[in-house]
């Protein structure tokens, strides 16, 4: 499965799977539960490929991110997003040390390390898949 069609939507947990495109929208997946979803064209929905996260110097493609934790964790599971946030801020440090900490929030920061954790946990993480 390519990451390309994996979707965040706004207000909803979790992360989603486009199914198919239909006349009116989207029909989607819950990566969480499997429920199927339908969603309208005015539904404020995120692609993770066309996600970026600042650093310093210039953005970096979420899906580099994702390599990035992946290669820390040797394949396996991150800490849990639940955290501290001086704990999270720490562990995202190591991952990505060049991340810009005025920019990227701890709210960010959790939100990467849950979708990692999600994507890993349903074997959507390959090396392959990240290094697109």
């Amino acid at each position: 499965m390519s990451l390309e069609k994996i979707i965040s939507i706004s207000g909803k947990p979790g992360l989603f799977q486009i199914i198919t495109q239909t006349r009116t929208g989207f029909l989607v997946e819950s990566l969480l539960d499997g429920k199927k979803l339908s969603l309208n064209l005015r539904s404020n929905v995120s692609l993770l490929s066309e996600i970026s996260v600042y650093t310093y110097d210039e953005e970096v493609k979420l899906l580099e991110v994702l390599k990035k934790i992946q290669d820390y964790t040797n394949n396996g599971q991150a800490i849990s997003h639940k955290e501290d946030k001086v704990v999270l801020e720490d562990y995202f440090r190591k991952v990505l040390p060049e991340y810009d900490e005025e920019r990227v929030y701890h709210s960010d920061i959790k939100k990467i390390i849950q979708w990692y954790n999600l994507l890993q946990s349903k074997g959507l993480v390959v090396a392959e898949e990240v290094a697109e």
